[in-house]
């Protein structure tokens, strides 16, 4: 019969002995294992649902709108290209419910496509009861019961829904970002849609083929097919194919997205907790140096030692995994779902067990854990019996000691303790500095959407900016004519986008800008974003075509609301082929009361230009402030577990300290001040990185949005950042004066050899 190892019985007094360690250890992984797994489960379960709602839900391969309503015989022609074409009219009216003013885009019912996802209450039966977004819904503390005075008529909230082709909230699919507060839709019944007349509809249809496109090439090409059609019997308005509206397909590559930016995060937390367990068990094995030379001695291998001490941190790591999973599925789950239907206007989803997420959230952290141990423990391990038993632990020949400077003594103390501690310190300043790059990407977003709204709102081309539908007088004092169009961007690093071209008067009162006799400006967001420059030359497509555009670039205008081009009125008329008095907008420091609604195709004001940033921070707020607690409590963390490490490594030299007559208070002066300068070192170095790395990441992920926000570091998140470390620092280095007061002074006399 096998006898068991004796080394196991060694296992509950060691969790015993570091117990403070393993607990703090443990709570953290069970709390960010919890948060991935919930994470990893809800979004999983969402996006399922998002992609059986295109099925189910029959949504559109497009939509388009007409200047004027299509006749039977358009329509028929339409449907020989090989699609189904669906009225899908809708009106934008405005919304006054006591709080804020907003717009309702209202669709009738919908029963053949684009199909609408009940979430409470009822569809509207009556005239005058409305159906509206759940998500417009919360950001204006609206509920079912609720009365709101739509385009001047009161209607009763019936219901809250979710319309399958605006799981993102998105008015326009050119903007840089949706707007669930000041923009939602809704569904009324088809006697109270008639009532409100034409002045504020939209001729919009949706199209869905008969044979479904493989791909997005494949969709692409049908699209495009179908647009010369389109374009050669009608006027378009808005085109808008399914596989590039941002309504449609936002939400999906959002969440989508999201689960590999989380796993990385879980990974490299993982990998500083695998480094912490390593460089403490070496401090272990260092302490017991003799017992493991005996050990080896009387017949012990090195991997019998080796799984002895591997022991611990991965049974820490899975059973902090199994419980974080049952969290995850759990608590974790919902709190993530609801911060998923923060954002996203979702239809109802239904949880599915994911055996992936254990698969991620167990078996590759105790993989991570068992090879970064087992690499840093074993090399200590391969040290000889004897040179265990004589606690010689150097695995290089002894150097002489680094010669330092003439500091005063305290001084040159505290750099010893730091160079024979620089492995404990260095893990703790790769913690630190992975926890500031979180936590300066946490704290600098309100500021930089703040900056962003007031550099938008100071670079407004003007209070109201007008798109018609076809020139018409004004007699508005101070209105200016101008013309307006777009075009697209040639593909590079970033996607395709749509570029915004303006054709402005000569010494025009609100465009200052005095154009060469060659060339155009273009927009500060356009040259940031694709690094233009003064000279260099641009290349543009049609957005409804094929037809391709140049243009040197004489000059760079502050414009950050929107990637555009500026350029003198006749240039525009000759390059886009106007007639000589043609024009489709004004800018006007005033409202224009003297134009049918008709024939105004859009109105631009501060609340579309500043919809980005009040859109980002209500979405986005709650999931900043998650990631300033948690960067904050990793660095706290770290800054424990390191600090407890060195006092313990230097029990002795304490212990000596001590019988020399030193009292508590000046030992910590002693070994605590050494550790402030690396943590304070830390923060400096660590803030540098982190706004280098945050750099790089920003740039990546604004690659996927139309339009751009200029990065912006408000100055004084970085003393905030090092105070609150400090803070976090100040709290552990109570708890470590009291570890220092517990040492004894015989300790010093223990391993005297």
């Amino acid at each position: 019969m096998k006898v068991k190892s004796p080394l196991r019985k060694r296992i509950p007094r060691e969790l015993k002995t570091d117990f403070g360690k393993y607990l703090v250890i443990f709570l953290f992984l069970i709390a960010t294992i919890g948060f991935v797994s919930g994470f990893l489960v809800a979004g999983s379960s969402m996006i399922t649902a998002y992609n059986e709602s295109f099925e189910k839900y029959n949504i559109e391969d497009g939509n388009f709108e007409l200047m004027e309503e299509a006749d039977d015989t358009l329509l028929t022609e339409l449907e020989k290209e090989g699609v189904t074409i669906y009225e899908n009219y809708y009106l934008e009216e405005e919304v006054v419910n006591g709080k804020s003013d907003s717009t309702l885009r209202i669709f009738k019912p919908r029963n053949e496509v684009d199909k609408v996802c009940l979430m409470d209450g009822e569809m509207p039966q009556q005239e005058d009861e409305i159906a509206i977004d759940r998500m417009y819904a919360d950001n204006n503390s609206l509920k079912v019961g609720d009365t709101i005075k739509v385009g001047g008529e009161k209607k009763t909230i019936s219901g809250l829904v979710a319309l399958s082709d605006y799981s993102a909230l998105f008015s326009d699919s050119k903007d840089l970002m949706f707007d669930a507060i000041k923009f939602g839709v809704a569904i009324a019944t088809e006697d109270a849609f008639d009532a409100y007349g034409t002045g504020n509809l939209h001729y919009s249809y949706s199209w869905k083929y008969e044979k479904t496109p493989a791909d997005d090439t494949e969709a692409k090409e049908k699209a495009e097919d179908f647009m010369k059609v389109l374009g050669s019997k009608a006027v378009i308005v808005a085109y808008i194919p399914a596989f590039s509206n941002q309504a449609i397909h936002f939400t999906g590559d959002d969440m989508g997205g999201d689960k590999t930016m989380v796993m990385t995060l879980l990974y490299i937390l993982i990998a500083i907790m695998a480094f912490v367990f390593a460089v403490t068990t070496n401090n272990t094995i260092t302490k017991e140096a003799a017992v493991i030379g005996t050990l080896r001695a009387s017949g012990y291998t090195r991997g019998e030692l080796l799984r002895h001490y591997l022991h611990l941190p991965v049974l820490v790591t899975i059973v902090a995994a199994i419980i974080g999973n049952i969290l995850g599925y759990t608590v974790f789950k919902n709190m993530v779902a609801d911060l998923y239907y923060g954002s996203y206007s979702l239809p109802t989803y239904h949880t599915i067990w994911n055996g992936d997420a254990f698969i991620l959230t167990t078996v590759i952290p105790a993989i991570i854990m068992i090879v970064i141990n087992l690499l840093l423990i074993s090399s200590k391990l391969r040290i000889s019996p004897l040179n265990f038993l004589r606690r010689d632990l150097s695995r290089r020949k002894r150097k002489k000691a680094v010669k330092l400077p003439h500091f005063k003594f305290f001084n040159r103390f505290r750099i010893r303790i730091i160079l024979q501690n620089r492995a404990g310190y260095l893990t703790l300043f790769i913690g630190i500095a992975f926890a500031e790059i979180l936590l300066v990407f946490g704290m600098m977003m309100s500021p930089l959407l703040e900056h962003y709204q007031d550099e938008v709102l100071s670079h407004m081309l003007a209070d109201y900016q007008y798109v018609l539908k076809a020139p018409v007088p004004t007699e508005t004092d101070g209105a200016e004519t101008y013309l307006a169009g777009s075009l697209k961007t040639m593909p590079t690093e970033f996607n395709s986008e749509e570029v915004s071209v303006y054709g402005v008067e000569k010494d025009s009162a609100y465009v200052d800008i005095d154009f060469p006799k060659e060339g155009v400006y273009i927009s500060d967001s356009y040259a940031e974003k694709y690094r233009l420059a003064e000279g260099d030359t641009i290349e543009l497509k049609e957005t409804y075509g094929d037809k391709k555009y140049k243009f040197k670039v004489a000059g760079i205008y502050e414009y950050p609301a929107a990637v555009a081009i500026f350029m003198p009125e006749e240039e525009y008329r000759d390059v886009f082929d106007k007639e000589e008095d043609y024009f489709n907008g004004y800018f006007s420091d005033k409202k224009i009361t003297d134009i049918e609604d008709a024939y105004i195709m859009t109105t631009i004001t501060e609340d579309d230009l500043t919809k980005v940033s009040r859109q980002l921070d209500v979405s986005m707020g709650g999931m900043f402030y998650l990631m300033n607690v948690f960067s904050v409590a990793l660095a706290a963390i770290l800054i424990y577990l390191m600090t407890k490490l060195i006092i313990e490594q230097n029990a002795s030299s304490i212990s000596m300290v001590k019988i020399l007559g030193y009292n508590t208070r000046e030992i910590g002066k002693l070994y605590l001040t050494a550790t402030t300068w690396i943590v304070v070192i830390s923060v400096i170095l660590g803030e540098a990185i982190a706004t280098e790395t945050i750099n790089v990441i920003y740039r990546a992920m604004m690659s996927d949005y139309s339009g751009w926000l200029s990065i912006y570091y408000d100055p004084n998140i970085y003393w905030k950042i090092l105070l609150m470390v400090l803070a976090a620092y100040f709290v552990v280095a109570l708890f470590c004066l009291r570890k220092i007061r517990k040492i004894p002074m015989d300790e010093a006399l223990k391993n005297v050899e």
